[in-house]
């Protein structure tokens, strides 16, 4: 089997997106499946692990300058024809997707689309001059029902989102839920050290951890009155983005530990050495940071927002509340640190459930489809003269 995956983002960029076409490739690598990446030029890489990477020419995003949009080349045209995909899988197809997509169609390729970011609501966040981009949204939302109708297959990561798909007019959503790899994620990995340094020398406060972007949309500020009413709390950080020089500026005189990006086991030390997850994010199609929590032992506290009402069960897991509430949110935080013995046990709740999700049965349920695609489709011969 071969797979052309295409993303808009790629490493050394650090996000879900990148995340999930990780764990896509390394999977398709281990069941001994060609796979062709197509992404947006970050950098001089040529290849990931096994997987030829074609690094489409592209442009820093001014409102977003860590993200790079990718442009659709004839050598793009000409990688794609000389790899002849059985099947093409297309991450969020959108300024480098959907040329791409064109090119798929026109090869007579099978394609699977999956949606991972919700652009319409994103763009309420930005302005261009004196233009708020929320007023564009009723056309983002008739281009994302227009390409992901296009794409034979459509996929969705929750049923809340699935639902959403079906609401702009996609038809035959299917979905493709999220995982975690609960070795990579365990509570086995919490460190006194790592508790020492994102506790600020105090190991002995209750420790709010959150993961993930700092960006205006994950609402990282409505922890400032979290952490003012609540005695002995402190709160890590571990991320970076837009967000961080304001948020550093907000919680200057507060309990905050600006970690950055961690990776490998200092990640897994993270999660596991703290004691409570919180997501306060109104922007996901997910989340799959939570899973990676609940993996390595922790309670979430998260908006109900993307997979959370999905994954979150008031009292055995965590606690999820209307995005926005912050008066709910410093309750549900409240309920579950009240009880040191009641939080562990929600823990060890949390990183059971975790323990079903795994990502190894969710990417074999994804080459099946690949599959049936494939044997469904009758794909033309290449010819490269």
């Amino acid at each position: 089997m071969r797979v052309a995956i295409v993303s808009e983002t790629f490493l050394p960029k650090v996000d879900g997106i990148v995340k999930v076409a990780c764990l896509l490739l390394d999977h398709l690598a281990r069941r001994g499946i060609e796979a062709l990446i197509i992404a947006p030029r970050y950098g001089s890489a040529r290849r990931y692990q096994s997987a030829p990477l074609h690094s489409a020419p592209s442009l820093s995003l001014p409102l977003y300058p860590e993200a790079r949009l990718g442009i659709a080349t004839v050598s793009l045209y000409r990688d794609i024809a000389a790899f002849q995909p059985q099947v093409a899988h297309l991450l969020h197809p959108a300024m480098l997707g959907i040329p791409t997509l064109a090119m798929l169609k026109w090869l007579g390729v099978p394609t699977v689309a999956s949606f991972h970011l919700d652009y319409a609501r994103l763009a309420r966040q930005f302005h261009i001059g004196g233009l708020h981009l929320g007023l564009t949204r009723p056309a983002i939302n008739r281009l994302t029902q227009a390409v992901f109708s296009w794409a034979d297959v459509p996929l969705a990561p929750s049923k809340l989102v699935q639902r959403q798909m079906t609401q702009l007019g996609i038809s035959g959503v299917r979905l493709w839920r999220r995982g975690v790899d609960a070795e990579a994620f365990h509570p086995r990995f919490r460190s006194p050290a790592m508790r020492a340094e994102m506790s600020g020398g105090k190991p002995e406060a209750t420790l709010l951890l959150y993961v993930g972007r700092l960006s205006q949309e994950k609402q990282i500020e409505q922890l400032q009155p979290v952490l003012q009413a609540l005695p002995n709390t402190r709160l890590a950080l571990v991320g970076d983005g837009p967000a961080r020089p304001a948020l550093q500026r907000r919680f200057a005189q507060l309990p905050v530990k600006f970690m950055g990006y961690l990776r490998g086991e200092r990640l897994a030390q993270a999660y596991a050495s703290a004691d409570i997850f919180v997501f306060p994010s109104r922007l996901e199609t997910f989340g799959l940071v939570l899973l990676e929590a609940m993996a390595a032992g922790l309670p979430v506290v998260a908006a109900r927002v993307g997979g959370v009402s999905e994954i979150v069960r008031a009292g055995e897991n965590g606690y999820s509340y209307d995005s926005g509430d912050g008066a709910a949110l410093l309750e549900c935080l409240r309920k579950t640190a009240r009880d040191p013995e009641a939080m562990r046990q929600m823990g060890a709740r949390a990183r059971a459930f975790a323990e079903t999700q795994s990502w190894e049965a969710i990417m074999d349920e994804l080459v099946a489809l690949y599959a049936s695609l494939i044997a469904a489709s009758r794909l033309p011969t290449y010819s490269f003269e």
